[in-house]
């Protein structure tokens, strides 16, 4: 299907509309991270803002898109004269999240590099997408190394690629838009900060517009052709109005009195660096153009806070996000009209100079039916307005238990957590977690290479190419090196693991209150596995079952948000905890066998449900694990002055180590005296054997 969705004919979502469009007049926002569930036209919206982008100059022939009024100097196929380019339409460049790293940024043929002296270089997407829209659907769902290039190219504009002291640099300047859905995990608040504006889309639940959105994406389906035909005039008018504030822009003046309220509103939300008042002084006076207007106003900085802080104000993977109104409203009425103090040296100008005006203009009318399905859907016969859509809710407090059942209780303050690892050397995802081997991290050796050579080992070639320069006629100084004799290094670095959680939660954890301190363990760990880039799944048991209470994710906010209502009461049934985990853990294997696997019991090793003989079947379900080797951690709950060592004696079937809950702790002296004898034991059978 070529046609793409008319952007005109994409009703509701107002603030996703309105943050692609201004990031079409100005460029420098710095992009769009659309969060929202699945099914809610993100990715048609972006699609469709290609075909309103005006078409761009270029150099003829020239693979990275200069532009033939000022051709880059360092482009890699310049120098370029001063003859006329050619006009061709905007890109539109999708990264799938399965990309590698080459295909991004470009890929360096070292072999010939060395064996020819030739500097041969294949452009990447980041080439590709140079004066264009760059879209990333699923961004959260990239390695971290991709993401770390991708935003440092949006951030300088400019790509380089080296390679063993071989170096390319083209420009890449994009317009970058990801979307994803927050159910799949997050990304890094540092790397929220790289995109200019966040919005969060959802659908309807009006059934009126969700019949809208049916019927006009069943007669786009029906005749792509005829449905864009009927948007064409909308289409044109929205295209000129793109170019016509791209013009105004320049004249755009930004007063000090709006700077302070800026300013004012960035400290007020305690956002770190100065990003966020730079992107929001660029968003306001895009708001300000994109209404028509060359002054700057109160109502432009209050819709520019409200799509360029919502993302910058998390602090934690289990802070929701959002941004207080009401607060904004009072900050900016308490700075309204002030002039900063005067200094000598002035702060810096953001994209104009001073003004102040009237309100900031909103995307034109463009119907009541959504472009895709699930879609909101605004009124036909008005232009929607620059309020945005409603704040999120936030998440609610801890449920009540049924009937027979203790209440759910509050977590206890989180904790820095001892790091808990896979012991072997895997193959995995990128993370930060266990050993693995990786294309990043520290050399450990060289291999000869398997296809193209991507990291060169340049001690290991030398030595491979130095006995035979006397067969190869080497009379001079240098060194001949064939094919033959390159080496491909090969690193060392961390992978991410599924940290499975097997929580017990019975009558007995719920006694002397220690379900506070376990859920305030379990929170931390989840808050460790978010910083090593793990996926995290939860399963609970009490009464006389276990259940998933989440299937494995990369989203720890989810399973912090079932941790906090988890109710406790009843038997221990530890047994069918255990095999749940080995069933979950079977599926996993088989859907991702290269993601390494680490189970984390929380319990006080108690086991008086599940069957007759509850302990023995325990042990049986801890020996299936230990059969597989499943890496362990049994965090032992266990409290009082006397102890049974139930927990310890489960690490010992299931083959793995057990921890307490001061143990756990990443300061904790128990666990510090604990490491230091574990490692004299160590020593001890050493010498012994």
């Amino acid at each position: 299907m070529n046609t793409r969705y008319p952007f005109t004919a994409v009703v509701g979502m107002d603030d996703l509309r309105l943050a692609l469009l201004l990031n079409a007049v100005s460029p420098a926002v710095g992009g769009v991270l659309v969060r929202g569930e699945k099914g809610t036209a993100k990715s048609t919206a972006v699609r469709a803002l290609a075909e309103l982008l005006p078409a761009v100059p270029v150099v003829a022939g020239c693979r990275f898109s200069c532009d033939p009024a000022s051709p880059d100097l360092g482009c890699p196929d310049g120098p370029h004269g001063t003859e006329p380019g050619v006009q061709r339409p905007a890109r539109m460049v999708e990264l799938p999240v399965g990309a590698s790293e080459d295909r991004l940024v470009g890929s360096l043929d070292i072999e010939k590099a060395l064996a020819d002296g030739v500097k041969a270089f294949e452009p990447g997407l980041l080439a590709a997408a140079h004066r264009g829209i760059l879209y990333v659907d699923e961004v959260n769902l990239l390695s971290d190394h991709l993401i770390d290039h991708l935003l440092d190219a949006a951030a300088m504009g400019s790509s380089y690629v080296e390679r063993e002291g071989v170096s390319v640099r083209h420009a890449a300047r994009f317009l970058l838009v990801g979307t994803m859905n927050p159910e799949e995990g997050e990304l890094r608040p540092q790397l929220l900060d790289r995109f200019g504006l966040t919005v969060e889309v959802a659908a309807s639940r009006e059934p009126e517009q969700r019949v809208e959105v049916v019927r006009r994406r069943l007669a786009y389906e029906d005749d792509p052709g005829a449905f864009a035909a009927r948007w064409a005039d909308e289409e044109t008018a929205l295209r000129e109005r793109i170019v016509t504030a791209r013009e105004l822009l320049p004249e755009v003046t930004l007063g000090d009195a709006v700077l302070l309220q800026i300013a004012a509103t960035c400290a007020a939300f305690e956002v770190d660096g100065m990003r966020a008042d730079i992107v929001m002084a660029r968003t306001a006076t895009a708001l300000a153009a994109w209404a028509g207007r060359t002054e700057v106003t109160s109502e432009d900085v209050r819709q520019a806070a409200l799509l360029a802080l919502p993302h910058r104000r998390r602090r934690s993977p289990f802070d929701a996000p959002g941004l207080d109104e009401d607060k904004l409203d009072e900050t900016l009425e308490q700075f309204k009209g002030q002039e900063p103090d005067e200094d000598p040296e002035p702060d810096g100008p953001g994209d104009g100079g001073p003004g102040d005006g009237g309100p900031g203009g909103g995307v034109p009318p463009q119907g009541d039916g959504p472009a895709a399905e699930n879609a909101p859907a605004a009124e036909e016969t008005s232009p929607p307005s620059p309020e945005p859509a409603s704040e999120p809710a936030p998440a609610s407090a801890p449920q009540g238990a049924g009937s027979g059942e203790r209440a759910a209780v509050a977590a206890g303050e989180p904790f820095r957590t001892k790091v808990l690892s896979v012991p072997g050397l895997g193959e995995g995802a990128a993370g930060r977690r266990s050993r693995a081997r990786t294309e990043h991290g520290r050399t450990t050796g060289s291999v000869r290479p398997r296809g193209a050579l991507t990291k060169l080992h340049l001690a290991a070639t030398v030595q491979a190419a130095a006995p035979h320069q006397k067969a190869r006629g080497r009379t001079g100084p240098g060194l001949v090196v064939r094919r033959d004799d390159l080496r491909q290094a090969t690193r060392e670095g961390r992978e991410g693991n599924l940290v499975l959680f097997v929580v017990d939660a019975s009558g007995s954890m719920a006694a002397r209150q220690r379900m506070s301190a376990v859920k305030g363990a379990v929170l931390s760990l989840l808050l460790d596995a978010y910083q090593r880039r793990d996926k995290v799944g939860l399963i609970t048991f009490r009464g006389r079952d276990a259940e998933v209470a989440l299937p494995p994710t990369s989203s720890v906010d989810a399973a912090a948000a079932r941790l906090e209502k988890l109710p406790t009461g009843g038997r221990t049934p530890l047994s069918a905890g255990l095999l749940k985990a080995h069933d979950v853990l079977r599926v996993e294997r088989l859907r991702d066998a290269s993601r390494r696997p680490l189970l984390v019991v929380v319990t006080d090793g108690r086991a008086t449900g599940g069957g007759a003989d509850p302990v023995a079947l325990a042990g049986r379900a801890a020996r299936l694990h230990a059969a597989e080797g499943t890496a362990s951690v049994v965090v032992d709950c266990e409290t009082g002055p006397v102890r049974l060592g139930l927990a310890r004696e489960l690490a010992r079937e299931l083959g793995g180590t057990a921890v307490t809950l001061d143990e756990l702790r990443a300061d904790s002296i128990a666990g510090l005296v604990r490491d230091v004898r574990d490692v004299q034991a160590g020593q001890t059978t050493r010498r012994a054997a």
